[in-house]
C-alpha cells in the first residue's frame, strides 16, 4: 500500500516511516496540518495515518476539510487524548478508526488492513488480492501461484499488491512510479524495469502461462490471457 504519515514529533514518525516500509509499504510523511492536508488531497494513498495534534492545523480540522470535499480515501487517527467525547469527535470528523498512544505497532497494522479492507471490497475476500491463480495473502503477504509458494522481497511484495489491484488495466511507468516511490525519490523507469523482471521471473516457472507483460510504449498489464 502507499500511505501518508502525518506526525509532527520527528521520532515517532521515523519509527512509523521505517516499521511501515520493512512491511513493504510505500511511506510519504507529513509534520503539520497545512501540508498535510495539502498532500493528502492527492488519490494515491491507500490509508492516511494522521495524528490529532499538530502545529498550524489539528488533525480534526484536516480531517473535517477533507471529508467535506468527498475525500474517500480511509484515515486512521493517532491520538494522546482517551475519553469517550475525544474518540467520538475525531469518529464524527469522518475518521474510519483510530488508535491511543503510545500504541502497539503491531495493532497499527491491523487497524490500517481492517479500513483499507472497507474500501477495496470487491478485490479482497478474506484479505486476499486475486488474479487467475495468483494470490496475495494480504496479512502474511504471501504470495502463491497455484500450489506453489513465492518468495518475494518486500518491495516486489508492494509491485505485486499493485498490479493485482490493477489485473487487466493497462498501468504505465509513470503510474507506477507515483504509487511505489515516495516523494523524495528520484525513482527512474528502469528502476521499474528492474523489479517488473524480477517479479516476472519469480510468477513463472516452466509451462506456466506469463502474467506480467510489457506493452511497447504503453507499459504493463497484469493477467492471464
Amino acid at each position: 500500500m502507499r500511505l501518508l504519515v502525518v506526525e509532527d514529533d520527528p521520532r515517532l514518525r521515523d519509527v512509523l516511516r521505517r516499521g511501515l516500509t520493512e512491511q513493504g509499504h510505500i511511506v510519504d510523511e507529513s509534520a503539520d496540518g497545512d501540508d498535510a492536508e495539502q498532500v493528502a488531497s492527492s488519490p494515491i494513498y491507500d490509508a492516511i495515518v494522521l495524528d490529532v495534534n499538530l502545529p498550524k492545523r489539528s488533525g480534526l480540522d484536516v480531517l473535517r476539510s477533507l471529508r467535506g470535499q468527498n475525500f474517500p480515501t480511509p484515515v486512521l487517527l493517532l491520538t494522546s487524548r482517551d475519553t469517550a467525547e475525544d474518540i467520538i469527535e475525531g469518529l464524527d470528523a469522518g475518521a474510519d478508526d483510530y488508535l491511543r498512544k503510545p500504541f502497539v505497532f503491531g495493532e497499527l497494522e491491523a487497524r490500517l488492513r481492517s479500513i483499507t479492507r472497507r474500501r477495496f471490497p470487491v478485490e479482497t475476500t478474506n484479505a486476499e488480492l486475486r488474479s487467475g491463480d495468483v494470490v496475495l495473502d494480504l496479512r502474511t503477504r504471501i504470495a502463491r501461484r497455484g500450489d506453489r509458494r513465492i518468495e518475494l522481497t518486500p518491495r516486489e511484495s508492494a509491485f505485486l499488491e499493485y498490479f493485482l489491484r490493477n489485473a487487466g488495466s493497462l498501468v504505465t511507468r509513470r503510474s507506477i512510479e507515483d504509487a511505489m516511490f515516495d516523494r523524495a525519490s528520484e525513482a527512474t523507469s528502469n528502476v521499474v524495469d528492474v523489479y517488473v523482471s524480477r517479479l516476472r521471473s519469480k510468477l513463472v516457472i516452466a509451462g506456466e502461462p506469463p502474467l506480467l507483460k510489457t506493452i511497447r510504449g504503453a507499459g504493463y498489464r497484469f493477467g492471464a490471457e
